[in-house]
């Protein structure tokens, strides 16, 4: 097949408009849509340092190697953050791919560790916890999620970042979309959506401008421009609600394709009315009393896994005490 612009031999056919497009156009249009969603929700501004969270998969890489050739024309700071979960066979290796290619563009680049800031891996936590099977616990993802943000906005914070930004694509804001209308958790769509929200000083604010980007089309352009990434699945994922989200989402985009950009125009007329109905703002706001980060209760989610799993091993006595306090520290 000839690609709908020039003419020449296409290497990528996109179901949801029925055109074709060579290697050339096709990074055209996968940069456009980058651009584009970057313009128009302000994004970025002049002169503002950007924390990329680089995790070595596909769409973190493919981000920060966005992120980089934007800045050569639009002056911002850029910065890359890694966070190692401590999954044995996946993580190291995908590291090593965020470091090679934050030193390839010449970025900034620091890796924190749950081992380091939360006191245990997630490896660790699962052998602690127990069986999911047998409901010991709850899934690994979960436990993950939890910290991965707690750690990501801990670092975003550390390297001074006005924004994080983050490689939420097309497939996972259509997932995160259903997973908590199937959830009934209304009032997490108010935190998250084509905006940022800044609703505490002490949260870095996120972006996401791979939105509007199919999860296909960032593979292939990390092949088509020769981008080292990490494809390989992490070990847990068979544990996620997501992945039953995904295949169904997967089906539905063969059988009616435009099927996932319509489910996210939806969310994005409804973004601003959830928002101002259940997001809370920083006077209705609390201070995790363990960490300082902000929480609708007394301690927030990650302090509350965490003093779980330590209290399974036995190093907490189940009160909440100085010694049990990170206050913005590596756990100890």
């Amino acid at each position: 097949m000839r690609c709908s612009v020039c003419g020449r031999p296409a290497v990528y056919h996109a179901r949801y408009t029925g055109r074709y497009y060579c290697k050339r156009h096709f990074n055209r249009m996968v940069e456009k849509k980058f651009k584009e969603t970057v313009k128009r929700y302000h994004l970025i501004e002049k002169g503002e340092r950007i924390a990329v969270g680089v995790s070595g998969g596909k769409d973190s890489v493919v981000l920060m190697h966005l992120l980089a050739k934007l800045r050569e024309k639009f002056p911002f700071e850029l910065a890359a953050v890694t966070i190692d979960e401590g999954i044995a066979g996946y993580r190291p290796l995908s590291v090593e791919v965020a470091k090679r290619n934050a030193e390839k563009l010449g970025i900034e680049h620091r890796v924190y560790s749950f081992r380091e800031y939360i006191g245990f891996t997630l490896d660790e936590t699962v052998e602690i916890m127990g069986s999911f099977e047998k409901g010991e616990r709850v899934g690994a993802c979960s436990y993950c999620g939890v910290w991965r943000r707690w750690l990501l906005n801990y670092a975003a914070k550390d390297v001074g970042a006005d924004k994080l930004a983050v490689g939420h694509n097309l497939d996972d804001e259509v997932q995160m979309f259903l997973m908590n209308v199937l959830r009934g958790d209304i009032a997490r769509l108010g935190r998250t959506g084509p905006y940022y929200e800044e609703i505490h000083p002490e949260m870095v604010p996120r972006i996401k401008p791979l939105r509007e980007i199919p999860e296909k089309e960032i593979v292939l352009y990390a092949v088509l421009n020769d981008i080292e990434v990490d494809l390989s699945e992490c070990p847990y994922a068979v544990e996620a609600f997501r992945a039953e989200i995904r295949d169904w989402l997967n089906e539905m985009e063969e059988r009616h394709p435009g099927t996932k950009y319509q489910i996210l125009r939806s969310y994005d007329k409804l973004f601003p009315l959830i928002a101002k109905t259940y997001t809370k703002r920083t006077s209705e706001l609390n201070r995790c009393k363990i960490c300082g980060q902000p929480t609708t209760g007394e301690i927030c989610k990650a302090c509350q896994f965490r003093l779980q799993v330590k209290r399974k091993v036995g190093k907490s006595g189940g009160g909440v005490n100085e010694k049990d306090a990170y206050n913005g520290h590596p756990a100890g």
